[in-house]
């Protein structure tokens, strides 16, 4: 048997965060929202005593590791363990979301790889069970089994889910490098002044579920955003230029440094993403419209 799975990148669409908890942690109101932009998971059955076996290709595959660092790898164990089944399989992952740029691309890996074993091992978990295998692999990965848009709070973990009425396009204009989500919180943590509990603007989920674009554009803010900048200065000039193109709103996503911008329709995407890819200082841009979620396909 082989089962593919497409799962989405995210962005957040609000991203709030509180002060460092004792753990080191930081507790988030944040409205998570999946776009069209995707791996693609692959697994094959094996013979028993094969153990997880990885390769990477695609796009944003080059540098990483196909071993047992790779959160995707770590997914398969963490489920088998879970089940109390061998972890054997073969797994291949199509890179097209790109890697520390705040899209969530190995969260979406490890969520790929949870939703194709649970078919491929006949586990048939609910959505709900297999979150909180997930929850155990990284703050993204619950969200990234769901896709859709969701509000997420304590580390992203626990999720509601939104129900969005229609359709919202999006820009996503990818940086050249990446930025170390940790070391974006580090930074965060020493320039801003004491934060409060986090907080979700009033209005965003009214905003979402009608799918009003300029009414989440309004909503629209990341508290990493300042981290992010000061890390990543030519991020601002990305910034500029989408804003001054016609996006109702543009911000980094999550820790970057991927800038999101929202367009009014699609013809304003297209339109967007022509002059960032002419003028603004990044590597790619996309042209995406969300909500999206995970696709299960199952081959004999």
């Amino acid at each position: 048997m082989r089962v593919t799975v497409r799962v989405p990148a995210k962005i957040n669409v609000v991203l709030r965060v509180g002060p460092p908890r004792a753990d080191g942690f930081h507790d988030l109101a944040t409205v998570f929202h999946a776009v069209s932009l995707f791996d693609d998971v692959t697994a094959d059955d094996v013979a028993d005593g094969t153990g997880v076996r990885l390769t990477l290709d695609g796009p944003y595959a080059r540098g990483l590791a196909a071993d047992e660092s790779n959160l995707a790898v770590r997914a398969a164990h963490a489920l088998a363990s879970a089940a109390g089944v061998a972890a054997d399989v073969r797994l291949r992952v199509h890179k097209s979301i790109p890697v520390a740029a705040g899209l969530a691309g190995g969260s979406a890996d490890a969520a790929g790889v949870l939703l194709a074993c649970n078919r491929l091992w006949g586990l048939h978990w609910p959505v709900p069970r297999l979150t909180e295998v997930a929850a155990t692999l990284g703050s993204d990965v619950p969200f990234s089994v769901l896709g859709g848009t969701a509000l997420g709070t304590g580390r992203g973990e626990r999720l509601e889910p939104v129900r969005v009425g229609g359709e919202l396009h999006w820009v996503l204009a990818v940086a050249d490098g990446e930025l170390s989500t940790p070391e974006v919180y580090r930074r965060l943590d020493e320039i801003r002044a004491d934060a409060g509990p986090p907080e979700l603007p009033s209005g965003v989920v009214a905003a979402m579920e009608r799918a009003d674009a300029p009414a989440v554009a309004a909503s629209m803010a990341n508290d990493m955003e300042a981290a992010a900048l000061s890390l990543r200065p030519s991020l601002r000039s990305t910034l500029d230029a989408g804003r001054a193109a016609g996006a109702l709103a543009g911000i980094v996503s999550g820790s970057g440094p991927t800038c999101v911008f929202l367009a009014p329709d699609g013809p304003g995407a297209a339109a967007l993403a022509q002059v960032l890819s002419a003028s603004a200082p990044c590597r790619t841009t996309e042209v995406v419209t969300g909500p999206a979620v995970p696709t299960v396909h199952v081959a004999s």
